[in-house]
């Protein structure tokens, strides 16, 4: 029941994740607009079509066309493209094709847009178009940045100080930066706050699956890390329903980031977790969360932490050895993922794979948009495929194993983007299904990776690891983009390059240890002998049995455990 709780609590606030993700594509999006004009219209012409206003013409206007012709209630004739705007210096006969002269203008006068279906967005806000689309463009790719610096900064911090104090801030920072980005004066601001919202958002999710597979024991790990990924896909199908009830861009942001108030409320009373406090020795804390736990589960024979990780000292409970204190003072790095060769190869391994799915998942993502028909529907479909593929992972982590499961899905996902070559372009039905198939395969991989890192490495260095993976992740997704522009030198060359990766990938992961069942690991000599076959490191090392401790406090909710053990 504690488990459960602390649960549901923590994985709530990652829905609010895939809502900041995924705001900007309603948020910052451009509609229909030309060039503005000094003055009331009175009649607007676009070849044969008279209307006595704007709002009549954009159901007709697309801006392929070259312009359409506005009449002045003063009588001034002016034909109006996107980025300028033409003044007839003959306005007699309103017509369509004009022969005479004319003098050319800028868009001083601003621009005027299709309100029809967004009534305001930060483009319109601000009008980041023509020679200002460029901001525009870089409103996604600078949020993408700060997930990157975010996931690496919070995910060192929480080895260092703690998972509970960087949920608490994080969660908080979702709130504030979030309401903030609504009541921004202009684009810089814009994007600074919303750099800094992604910088938190990005911080949560990643300690939120190291706090979560801490808590949860070995039985219901890979559901309880996996379903994250679902909370955050229900942030996406969240977008789609606000986007399509909210259309003003400042209220739209308002109602996503309410979504996260009644976490930040509750948030202080989720605990640390027993393996950090006890990879920092600090025993005493860890005894009095297990303590709790035991109290909430009903268990009337709590563990003792003293007995579960075998510490030699005079008082059981508050002691330390001069070895513990050494220990927890040591503080680590990025440079601990390439300690021996055993987990620089790990290392290199997973990264590649956190880089591969999120590659695969955003360039299969970016060609489903030409599926045509409802923008908000088509949408909540990219959010809800996802909740399928976790399912699948999840059996197939438990029945077949991590690596397992990996492997196959990642040489699939290559195997399709070689099949889409192969498929007439004409076939579009089939090229969507296929499209669908890949983005289904690598999604799988893709929400694997998060599970199977945070079981890869120890306790003392599992955010720092979950977080540079998450790093290389977003580094995949700001390449991926750019993998999508090199259509134009080839339409399969983006295809091309996600199956080779991928097709890599899976090969490589053949040299990583499988994970199912086994408890988790607290420090590098424990994970360095993982998978090799000798003894665990924690059968020979007695203080370094803090590892397989969170297996033994298991026994809370399981009444089984006792005779097992």
């Amino acid at each position: 029941r504690f488990q459960a709780c602390v649960y549901f609590a923590s994985v709530f606030q990652a829905m609010s994740c895939g809502i900041h993700y995924l705001a900007s594509v309603f948020m910052a999006v451009t509609p229909n607009f030309v060039c503005g004009i000094p003055g009331n219209v009175s009649r607007v012409l676009f070849h044969n079509s008279s209307q006595g206003s704007l709002e009549d013409i954009w159901t007709t206007w697309t801006p392929t066309e070259n312009y359409f012709v506005a009449q002045l209630e003063n009588g001034e004739i002016w034909e109006l493209t996107q980025c300028s705007k033409s003044k007839r210096e003959v306005s007699f006969d309103l017509t369509y094709e004009y022969k005479g002269n004319k003098s050319v203008f800028s868009c001083s006068d601003g621009f005027l847009y299709d309100d029809t279906k967004w009534k305001s967005t930060v483009v319109t806000q601000w009008d980041l178009v023509c020679d200002r689309e460029w901001l525009a463009k870089l409103i996604q790719p600078t949020f993408m940045l700060g997930v990157l610096i975010g996931a690496v900064i919070f995910g060192d911090i929480a080895d260092r100080l703690g998972r509970q104090r960087v949920i608490w801030f994080t969660s908080a920072g979702q709130f504030v930066f979030g309401i903030a980005v609504a009541f921004t004066f202009d684009y810089y601001s814009f994007v600074i706050v919303r750099f800094l919202l992604a910088m938190v958002s990005s911080g949560y999710l990643v300690v939120a699956f190291v706090y979560v597979t801490e808590f949860v024991g070995i039985k219901a790990r890979t559901w309880a890390s996996m379903h994250v990924h679902a909370f955050f896909a229900v942030g996406i199908m969240v977008v789609a329903l606000v986007g399509f009830l909210v259309r003003t861009w400042w209220v739209y942001q308002i109602f996503l980031s309410v979504a996260t108030l009644p976490f930040v409320l509750c948030c202080w009373m989720l605990p640390e977790t027993p393996l950090w406090l006890l990879s920092e020795g600090r025993y005493e804390d860890a005894q009095k969360v297990v303590n709790i736990m035991a109290r909430w589960n009903k268990v009337s024979t709590p563990c003792k932490v003293s007995e579960l990780c075998s510490v030699q000292q005079d008082d059981p409970v508050t002691g330390k050895t001069g070895d513990n204190n050494t220990s927890s003072a040591k503080k680590h790095n990025i440079l601990d993922l390439f300690c021996n060769w055993h987990i620089a190869r790990r290392t290199v391994t997973v990264w590649l794979i956190w880089f591969t799915g999120s590659l695969g998942y955003y360039v299969f993502s970016l060609s489903s948009v030409n599926l045509g028909g409802n923008e908000y529907l088509n949408l909540f479909l990219i959010g809800a495929v996802e909740l399928p593929c976790y399912i699948i992972a999840c059996i197939g982590m438990d029945k077949l194993g991590r690596r397992n499961t990996l492997i196959p899905f990642l040489i699939l996902s290559a195997l399709i983007c070689v099949l889409i070559m192969f498929i007439p372009q004409d076939f579009n039905v089939l090229i969507i299904l296929a499209n669908m198939a890949g983005k289904f395969s690598i999604g799988v991989a893709f929400g694997l990776i998060y599970l199977y890192t945070a079981e890869l490495y120890p306790t003392i260095v599992r955010s720092l690891a979950v977080g540079s993976g998450s790093m290389m992740c977003r580094v995949g997704s700001v390449v991926a983009p750019f993998c999508v522009y090199l259509r134009s030198v080839w339409i399969f060359m983006p295809l091309l390059l996600v199956g080779i990766m991928a097709l890599l990938s899976g090969i490589l992961t053949l040299m990583l240890p499988e994970t199912l069942g086994k408890p988790l690991t607290n420090t590098l000599e424990e994970a360095t002998e993982m998978g090799r076959n000798k003894k665990s490191c924690s059968e020979k090392t007695p203080p370094a049995q803090s590892g397989a401790a969170l297996e033994k406090m298991e026994m809370f909710g399981q009444e089984t455990v006792s005779t097992e053990k």
